[in-house]
């Protein structure tokens, strides 16, 4: 789920979810191939690559204020825990699909898959008539976590749109730290929104992956070199953090809750990336030295875009930089590679609703009802930012729904289902236990605070909003 971008051709194969694109094969064991034809598989380097793509996201320039949300201690803290205890949940659900694999003498089983045949041998009687109904409950979180994804990247352009537009006319050479002055917009933030509508659906129009491979090129280019402008900015001056709170109150701690699980979205693509290695068996080397590259830079980002900033942390760090052109560059970039990137992102929930839309009428309707669909659902992501055009509780609220049961709830649950007839241990259940029930009350309590924050006035908190500033 990368703001970097993705190469889909090689994932979407494994993320087969009972709905085949026309446009591949209509094989139903597609998933099940190790390696693509003619394909040698991925070498270590490009499957660390691929996992920190997966990794890296908008939920990355909201950390600062998810740190501001949980203090200056607690949050640093916070997310380690929370990145150690993602990567354990992906170690399980690696070994729960190695263990059914091996039980069913298949290949490969991805994710909803796995979660279908776990049950499908469950001592329970109802819980196995239903099995298909987990699968169905993954790919129905995946939709909700993708289209989310595509509605922030909306929310994420257009304030970064309005804020460069706005400020063009005192935008100079010289960078200095931005002020608190609030500008009266021009126009509303919902205008820009519309404004990008229409260039985004003829942008998921395009079905080619070879041609969506080249805009994800584009999106690495132009994110990396942000990145770095951010990082070379944020390091200069900072401030001494005497004024910053050690520990934020537990409703905020609720909101950096949902941003921190936001972020570690690469837990439904390991089971692709290993199927997809040349030697899989190495796969645990390569998940270990990525997730530790993408926790440290999710702690340093965080930490030091927090005292950098202080109380005055926007919903994205990018909204905190000076009014200088160099930077305003990087908002270009950003939002460049945002844009592209939403392709890359539309395309998981297109391959699952799209084929089924198409099922239901004749062959000569085929292309109207795939094009039809596919604006609906970019439509539908504009008019969900247009609704809630609140980035930081946006993402806060879709990492507690979605994130956080494929992420932390779903996996321990799995590893029980599947081992517990294997003489599982009891401190591994307890284990497994602990993990789903504190997953469960982030997604409970992150959510209701979310929402309780959404149902604020706008102003409810001005240094959460993404207002534009001088």
């Amino acid at each position: 789920m990368s703001l970097l971008g993705r190469n889909y051709s090689k994932e979407l194969n494994s993320l087969d979810h009972g709905s085949q694109s026309p446009s591949e094969s209509g094989s139903s064991t597609a998933s099940e191939n190790v390696h693509p034809a003619g394909e040698a598989g991925l070498s270590m380097m490009q499957t660390l690559i691929h996992l920190l793509k997966c990794n890296i996201g908008t939920g990355l320039l909201g950390l600062p204020l998810a740190i501001k949300n949980a203090g200056l201690l607690v949050g640093p803290v916070s997310l380690l825990a929370i990145g150690i205890l993602t990567v354990h949940c992906m170690v399980i659900l690696l070994n729960c699909a190695h263990h059914l694999s091996q039980r069913l003498h298949k290949t490969f089983v991805n994710y909803g898959e796995a979660t279908m045949y776990s049950l499908e041998t469950c001592p329970n009687t109802w819980l196995r008539t239903h099995a298909v109904w987990g699968r169905y409950t993954v790919s129905f979180l995946l939709i909700i976590t993708q289209l989310g994804f595509c509605s922030v990247y909306f929310m994420f352009m257009a304030d970064n749109l309005q804020q460069m537009v706005e400020e063009a006319h005192v935008t100079s050479n010289i960078c200095q730290p931005r002020k608190i002055l609030v500008l009266t917009p021009i126009l509303d933030i919902r205008v820009y929104m519309l404004t990008i509508l229409p260039f985004l659906i003829l942008l998921v129009f395009i079905q080619n992956l070879k041609v969506l491979s080249i805009f994800s090129t584009l999106a690495n280019i132009t994110t990396l070199g942000s990145m770095a402008l951010i990082f070379e900015y944020i390091m200069q001056g900072i401030p001494y953090p005497s004024d910053l709170p050690l520990m934020a109150n537990w409703n905020t701690f609720l909101l950096f809750f949902g941003t921190a699980i936001f972020t570690f979205e690469g837990v439904g693509m390991v089971l692709p990336l290993k199927n997809q290695m040349k030697h899989p068996q190495q796969f645990s080397f390569v998940l270990y030295l990525g997730m530790s590259i993408v926790i440290i830079l999710y702690i340093c980002l965080g930490t030091l875009g927090y005292m950098k900033f202080g109380s005055d942390t926007q919903a994205s760090i990018t909204l905190n930089l000076p009014n200088c052109w160099l930077y305003q560059s990087v908002k270009l970039m950003y939002s460049i590679g945002i844009f592209f990137t939403y392709a890359l992102q539309f395309h998981v929930p297109a391959e699952i609703i799209i084929p089924f839309a198409i099922s239901q009428v004749s062959e000569s309707w085929a292309l109207f009802v795939d094009l039809s669909v596919r604006s609906a659902l970019v439509c539908l992501t504009c008019v969900s930012a247009i609704l809630i055009p609140r980035l930081d509780l946006v993402i806060s609220l879709i990492g507690s729904v979605s994130s956080s049961a494929l992420a932390l709830i779903i996996p321990p649950l799995l590893e029980i289902v599947i081992l517990y007839s294997e003489d599982m241990s009891y401190v591994t259940i307890a284990k497994d236990i602990m993990i789903s029930i504190l997953g469960l009350l982030g997604c409970i309590f992150g959510t209701y605070q979310a929402l309780y924050e959404l149902t604020q006035p706008i102003n409810h908190s001005m240094a959460n909003s993404t207002g534009v500033y001088a």
